[in-house]
């Protein structure tokens, strides 16, 4: 049985949205995804044919990705969707019941589309082939037992011959809890077992905090990573 969010879990991210406590949030497409997207899609020279975004919020990922191919986001939070065609300027039809995903509601603008709902619970009608997954905050985002999952749900799409773009964050442990969680390459190594994992750049983000957030940690790391 495929995992889903608990009542509670899902509260916690509903009241962030509703609380507006987004310190994740970037007002600009993230470096790392602005330096290395191009280059990643080239070398799959024309095989992809969408961008899929997990647990997108309202990023400006989003924009920056619908220069390269079409996006799809999934994300839990109706404000999250709302905002983000509002604040963006675009027009928007909604679905509550869609076909597809009946638990779902579908946002879709020309080249946009987000699925509301629980990510966990994606079903098989929306998992395609032929896509590049990105992932800034997500994984991140998730304590270790929710990791574990939420990559089994990655490798759905990967088993179709997806490949994934995954920003990870890396500081000592000891020196905070998270969100956002440290997730190292050992860790990384052991949830994608079987994919090649290709380490495209390091950044030392260490001082200048993450997001809105300044984490008081003596060092702070995001690296970029395919998986493929």
């Amino acid at each position: 049985m495929a995992l889903a969010l608990s009542t509670m879990e899902q509260a916690f991210w509903h009241q962030c949205w509703q609380q507006q406590q987004l310190g994740f949030q970037l007002a600009e497409p993230h470096p790392l995804l602005q330096a290395h997207l191009a280059e990643v899609l080239a070398s799959k020279a024309g095989a992809l044919n969408s961008i899929v975004l997990p647990l997108c919020g309202k990023s400006p990922d989003l924009m920056f990705c619908r220069q390269f191919l079409p996006v799809t986001g999934f994300e839990l939070s109706p404000i999250a969707c709302h905002d983000f065609f509002s604040e963006q300027g675009l027009g928007v039809t909604v679905d509550r019941s869609p076909t597809a995903a009946p638990d779902f509601v579908h946002y879709q603008s020309s080249d946009i589309v987000l699925w509301q709902g629980d990510f966990f619970q994606v079903p098989a009608a929306l998992i395609k082939r032929s896509v590049l997954l990105y992932d800034r905050a997500a994984l991140i985002a998730l304590p270790a037992p929710m990791r574990r999952a939420y990559a089994d749900k990655l490798k759905q799409w990967l088993a179709l011959g997806a490949s994934l773009l995954l920003i990870s964050l890396e500081y000592p442990e000891a020196e905070r809890q998270g969100p956002p969680f440290a997730v190292l390459p050992d860790e990384l190594a052991q949830l994608f077992s079987g994919y090649q994992l290709t380490l495209l750049q390091s950044q030392d983000i260490t001082g200048q905090g993450f997001g809105r957030r300044r984490l008081a940690t003596s060092q702070l790391w995001e690296k970029i990573w395919l998986i493929e």
